[in-house]
């Protein structure tokens, strides 16, 4: 077993070092793993080179203190069950400090982020972090068209083809991690290859199992913070649609102004609805006290509510340029995540576009949207019945939180942070639940795998 302390742990995180090695308690098979991890830190990048089917993109020269961060490309089947299917690549991105510290899975469930950021768990760890861009974002898209092979389970499987890989460079305890939709991706993943990692920690994950009723969701907007802040932002939303006309030519002026257009979700008119009917959900979910005081009040100028619209709602998310990178989100959404409903009873007077904050206005007319009703209640059951190793983060007024996830399996639980938005995290909890966290992820970290003889096996080595 490998040695890691609570203290050790957090004190080589603190300085961004490579670990002395292991413990001399450890089982000679063990020692022998980990004094081989360790010559390969010299030359990781010769070790990452031998890795079949992986490609070294870059060494970037942006790494902290300690670390190397590589930029890496993975091929991966397109679809797991039929090899004839054909391959893609899959880019990575890795920040290695040494191989026989633990290694933190991090899953974006969007494009990857080559900021060379550590997650929580890493630099608590003193891990090293490998990062999986989710399938069919950014570059790591298949050359057919349409989305078809755009599951939780193909994600899934690519994930654990990544854990079972890297584990001839990692063999020490592996954790994984996501926030939000990488969140769902990480519990995805756990879902069916349950044994690939620990234990993993999950920020800010919405838990939507039956998407016909979003009953929760409208009670969660209607009741969230004080009465005079859900008001305040009801008038203001009113006030922009009174103004649709003014506000429409400012959002077209803008896309002219920067080469943008609204092919896909049709006009500036149907997109500015869309931003006004999201407020809600996108104020509290990143809302914060100063952004209830700053909420536009009757005598708001349009500038101001548009500049308000903008801050708040993300008017560039509707336009072509950045909507067509989301069309794999919202293509799963349609077809197996599921999404929450707005208040709208306070607009009705004022709408012109029937369904438009829905799925199917981001995703092109001719790609289908037929829904997986069994999806989300699979991985729902799955959690609440068998999964283990789970700590869930919420915030309490994250919109996420109107349908979250209830673990009932061993080693898992869910901690709250009162008052805490989409951003919540172990160094927003209680004292008394910070430190239950550091210890749940450490203890993970300073246990070996029970599975080390099932990659050995697969993998053939």
């Amino acid at each position: 077993m490998t040695a890691w302390t609570r203290r050790r742990l957090l004190t080589s995180a603190a300085r961004a070092l490579p670990a002395a090695g292991l413990a001399t308690a450890a089982a000679p098979s063990a020692r022998a793993a980990a004094a081989t991890a360790r010559s390969r830190d010299a030359d990781m990048a010769d070790a990452l080179r031998a890795l079949p089917g992986l490609r070294l993109i870059e060494e970037r020269q942006d790494a902290e203190p300690g670390y190397r961060h590589f930029v890496l490309g993975l091929r991966q089947p397109v679809d797991h069950t039929n090899p004839a299917a054909g391959t893609f690549e899959q880019r990575l991105t890795l920040l290695h400090t040494a191989a026989d510290r633990p290694t933190v899975l991090f899953s974006t469930g969007y494009h990857a982020v080559l900021t060379p950021r550590r997650t929580e768990p890493a630099v608590l760890l003193g891990a090293n972090q490998l990062q999986v861009e989710h399938r069919y974002f950014g570059p790591s898209r298949p050359a057919d068209p349409g989305y078809a092979h755009l599951t939780i389970r193909q994600a899934a499987d690519d994930h654990h083809r990544v854990v079972r890989l890297f584990r001839r460079l990692y063999p020490g305890a592996w954790i994984s991690t996501g926030g939000s939709k990488g969140g769902m991706a990480s519990l995805y993943h756990r879902r069916f290859h349950p044994h690939d990692v620990k234990g993993t920690v999950v920020y800010s994950a919405p838990n939507n199992v039956d998407d016909r009723d979003d009953s929760a969701y409208l009670r969660f907007l209607e009741t969230v913070g004080a009465p005079a802040a859900r008001q305040a932002l009801k008038a203001a939303q009113r006030a922009i649609l009174l103004r649709r006309t003014e506000m429409a030519a400012r959002y077209e002026a803008w896309a002219a102004a920067t080469g943008d257009t609204f092919r896909l979700v049709g006009s500036a008119d149907k997109a500015l609805e869309i931003a006004v009917l999201r407020v809600p959900f996108m104020f509290w979910q990143r809302g914060t006290p100063a952004d209830v005081a700053a909420i536009p009040g009757p005598g708001a100028t349009d500038g101001e509510l548009y500049t308000w619209l903008d801050d708040t709602a993300g008017l560039a998310l509707y336009a072509d340029t950045t909507a067509r990178n989301y069309i794999p989100y919202w293509y799963q959404i349609g077809t197996q995540l599921g999404y929450g409903s707005f208040p709208t009873a306070h607009l009705a007077d004022l709408l012109r576009h029937p369904g438009a904050a829905e799925p199917r206005s981001f995703v092109p007319r001719d790609v289908p949207l037929r829904f997986d009703r069994a999806a989300m209640p699979d991985i729902d059951r799955w959690v609440r019945r068998r999964g283990s190793g789970l700590l869930f983060v919420y915030g309490t007024q994250d919109p996420a939180v109107a349908e979250h996830f209830r673990p009932g399996g061993p080693d898992s639980r869910v901690l709250w942070v009162p008052g805490g938005n989409h951003g919540a995290d172990f160094a927003d909890l209680s004292p008394a639940d910070r430190t239950a966290a550091e210890d749940t992820l450490v203890r993970w970290a300073g246990q070996e795998y029970a599975g080390q003889e099932y990659f050995t096996h697969t993998l053939g080595t």
